[in-house]
Parts: structure tokens; sequence; C-alpha cells
């Protein structure tokens, strides 16, 4: 294109980039203006920054708007990435100089790059930034656990409705726990359930097989975005990533071996990427860990840990970890310099519900999560957390909780060291939560370790399921909210309508 047509059309930043100015008087045909099939999304909130994602049908480069006015009137435009077969079509940007507690609106379209004339319409979104004084309760919500089991997205029941109850709670951000896909679950389209129901599955080809490439894992992602609950509310609620297992292999490690297909490296690269590439994520691919912290104004600090990257074998034994010397290190270091009055910690794995790896190729007695079951002195990864709650208590750290995922139940567990076989720390407490949309767990499959001492204090389903789908209502999530004023935590867990089932104020101390 000329340089008068570049000028005519659009607008040239000290970049070299162009930018579509207001939609030209006459504009490309439908089919030739890129459109943005699944969304957009914002996460990793933190002081003045946050990250804004979408996809686009094609290559195409991305442009993004935002204001603190929903009109948009005085809006600040960026230049965005071009999405390529290489991104998986996915673009992300990060908006930083953000004013503090207000509420972003931002809007996201494509335009074709050699064509000025084929510019897509606008996705819009929202978001509210931190506050650097005290003076409004913070709201979150957390859950793990989604499209599990062959269970889908069911038309026939409004599809994810659980992200629609968030949504409503008006949360200021969301912590997905891991499990966010199934890369090892496939679909079918129809499931006969015990009663003689059918469970009906929107399909797409990438979910009628385990994932192996990196475009199945990629359209493993995109499958839950088809979901609209889930756009609508990741058009509002800003979106915290961790992963679990099902994003790459059920209960994979590091070392594990696999008899046939990928090797485990190149499963675990095709993962990463992917998750990467289609999530609000602001490290790069290539970094050690998912392990990262958000400071949401002064009330309270969100620590993400990452309990797959450097586990070791899920064999019962002296010296396993989950975490690794260096992300414990790094999580001492944050909570001891931490000023915010609450500090969550978010793991996706139970800190006492006990988790068999039950897989035919691992020894028996092999253990999946961080408790090996045993009531007796803390062994085997327990001496990670041990090793963390005697820290909080020799450096005085308060106002600790942690949340987990991954046994597809929700429960409140209390931690006494009056009643713990390794007494060495601060009572404190862990709320778990899930799942999104996949078959209901329940208590009698994760004995409770009481090493400790730990005590279940609510779960919220029944002893003897006869319905594990998500047709029988046992899909939870959990909430937390920090009262400016009290600076108390009020914990809460909630059911796929958004009913609250249980709530625990924990004041600060």
């Amino acid at each position: 294109m000329r340089r008068r047509e570049l000028l005519k059309n659009g607008v040239l930043l000290s970049s070299g980039l162009m930018l579509p100015a207001a939609a030209p008087a006459i504009v490309a045909s439908d089919g030739r203006r890129p459109i943005a099939p699944l969304g957009v999304m914002s996460g990793d909130v933190a002081g003045d920054r946050a990250m804004i994602w979408s996809s686009a049908d094609r290559p195409a480069r991305m442009v993004v708007e935002w204001s603190d006015d929903a009109s948009f009137r005085q809006a600040h435009r960026l230049a965005g990435p071009l999405t390529s077969p290489d991104s998986g079509l996915t673009a992300k940007l990060d908006l930083t100089g953000l004013p503090a507690d207000r509420q972003i609106f931002y809007r996201v379209a494509f335009h074709d790059p050699d064509d000025s004339r084929a510019i897509g319409e606008w996705t819009t979104g929202r978001f509210r930034t931190p506050s650097t004084i005290a003076r409004r309760p913070v709201r979150f919500t957390f859950a793990g656990d989604e499209a599990g089991q062959g269970f889908g997205i069911n038309p026939d029941i409004g599809g994810y409705r659980i992200y629609e109850a968030m949504r409503r709670q008006a949360p200021d951000f969301f912590i997905h726990q891991g499990d966010q896909i199934y890369a090892d679950g496939p679909l079918k389209p129809e499931t006969v359930l015990p009663g003689g129901r059918v469970w009906r599955n929107l399909m797409t080809e990438a979910k009628s097989h385990i994932a192996e490439t990196l475009d199945d894992f990629r359209g493993a992602y995109a499958y839950n975005l088809l979901d609209e609950n889930k756009r609508r509310f990741l058009a509002q609620v800003p979106m915290h990533v961790q992963w679990d297992d099902h994003e790459v292999r059920n209960n994979w490690f590091p070392q594990k071996r696999l008899t046939q297909g990928p090797d485990m490296p190149e499963l675990v690269g095709h993962a990463r990427r992917a998750l990467h590439e289609f999530n609000p994520i602001r490290l790069s691919p290539n970094a050690p860990g998912l392990y990262r912290s958000f400071r949401h104004g002064l009330l309270i600090e969100v620590f993400l840990l990452d309990a797959r990257s450097h586990r070791s074998a899920n064999q019962a034994g002296g010296g396993a970890r989950l975490f690794g010397p260096s992300q414990v290190a790094w999580l001492k270091a944050g909570l001891r310099r931490s000023t915010a009055t609450w500090k969550l910690i978010a793991t996706d794995i139970p800190l006492s519900l006990t988790v068999p790896d039950l897989n035919k190729d691992m020894p028996a007695g092999s253990i999946e999560g961080l408790a090996d079951g045993k009531p007796d002195a803390p062994g085997s990864r327990e001496a990670e957390l041990a090793e963390i709650l005697s820290f909080l208590r020799s450096q005085k750290i308060r106002n600790t909780v942690w949340i987990s995922a991954d046994v597809h139940y929700a429960a409140a567990i209390e931690y006494e060291p009056g009643r713990a076989r390794f007494g060495d720390f601060d009572p404190f407490w862990e709320f778990v939560a899930g799942p999104i949309n996949a078959g209901t767990g329940t208590l009698a499959g994760n004995p409770v370790d009481t090493t400790f001492g730990a005590e279940v204090v609510f779960k919220a389903v029944p002893e003897t399921l006869t319905d594990a789908s998500p047709l029988s209502g046992f899909q939870f999530f959990g909430q937390g909210e920090v009262d400016p004023v009290t600076r108390a935590l009020t914990m809460s867990i909630h059911d796929m309508t958004g009913s609250e089932l249980y709530r625990r104020e924990l004041p600060a101390t």
C-alpha cells in the first residue's frame, strides 16, 4: 500500500506498526474481515499491569483499546502481535501504566495486515485494577477440573453453567487451579449414564482423541472456549492459571516413561506451549515453572504454586518432593517479604487428602499427592510442607490460607497442631473446590492424613454418590472476600447455581 493510503485508512505509530483508525466508510466483505471466535480475556493482573488475550480465525494484527470510560471516548490504542499458525492464531498484549482501583474497559479487534479495509468487529471485556489503599472489599473465586471423565460442553443443560454462577458473584479475579483441559480424556458424542439418562457433548475433532500433537493440545483449550458461559465470564473476570496433571497426562511427573506415543518431554513441551498460548499468562513458556505471585492491593497477595514441573516420581519414600527446593525458597522469601494482610497460597494438590497413583505402570503404594496416607511424622513429600509451615511459625507470618482442587469435590479443612503428629506450625485452613464440569469424587477415595492435624469440617458431597455426572449438580466453586474495615477473610463454598453451602469467617491477627 502507498503511504497516502496508509494515512487515509489508519495511523502510523513510532514503532512502524499501523493501526486502523475508525472503521472506514467502505469496508471489506465480512468474509475478508478477521474475527475473534473465542472471545477475549484478561489475566495476571498486578499493580498497574494486565495481560490481554484473544485469538483470530486467520493471521491478523491484534489491536487493543482500553479506557476507564465505558464509552471509549478517550481510549488508549495499542498494536498487539500478529497472529500466525506458529502461535496457534492467538495473541497477547501486556497493558501497563493502568490507573489504580479503576474499572478498565478494553476491546480487541483484528485486521488483515495486507488489507487495511479488512477490520474485524470489536470484542469487549473489562476488569478492575487493584487499589493502593484498602477502601473496598477484595473478592475472588477458585475451582479446577474442567471437562473431565468424558463430560464436555452439553448444550442440553446450558454448557458450563458454573461459570455463569461465578460471574454473578462479580469477583475481582478467578484462580483456575488446574486440569483446565483433559488432554488425555477424549469425548464421545453421547454417553448413557447409570439410570438411563444420556449425556450429550458438543464435539470437535481435537477432542475426539487423546492429545499428542501441539495442535491437539491447542484444540483442547479452544474447545472449552466454545462455551458461552466461560467466554462471558473471562471477558469480565481476570484469571490466574495453574496447571495439574491432565494438562499433559494423568498423574504425570517429569521422569515418567510412556509405553506408547510421544515421550514425556515432547508431550510436556506441547502442553506447556499450548497453555501459554491459550491463557493470559505473563511468564514465558521457557520459565522454570508456573509459580508466581500477585499483589491485590493492601489486603491480599496470591502465591500460585506449581506442583508439576519440579516433582519427583510418584513413589513413596524419603527425599521425594512436590515443589522442589528452588520453589520452596521462592515461596518462603515471598511470604516473608509480603506486607499484605492475607497471604493466599494456591496449590492444585490438596495438603492432607491422600491421592494414590493407581496407574498400572506404578508400584503398589505410589502416591500422586502430597499426603502419604500415614498419620505419623512427615514423610516423603510431606517434608516440604513441614518446612514451609515451620518457617511461617518461626517468622511469625500470620493470616495464611491455602486453596486447592484436584479431588473433584469441595471441602473445608482445619489444621490444628494440638491434634497433629507434627505440631511445629500455627493453625490454618485449607479450602478445596471443584469440579467445574467433570465427574464428581467422594471423600472415601481420599482418606484424610492427620500428620498435620487435619479435620474435614465440611464436605459438599454425600458419602454414597449414585450419579457422578454434572447432571447430579455436585459441581462447586470456592469464594473468598476480604473486608477492608475488619480485615477479616470470609471463605465460602458454592454449588453450580451459586447457592452458598458453607461459610467461615477468619479474623485477621
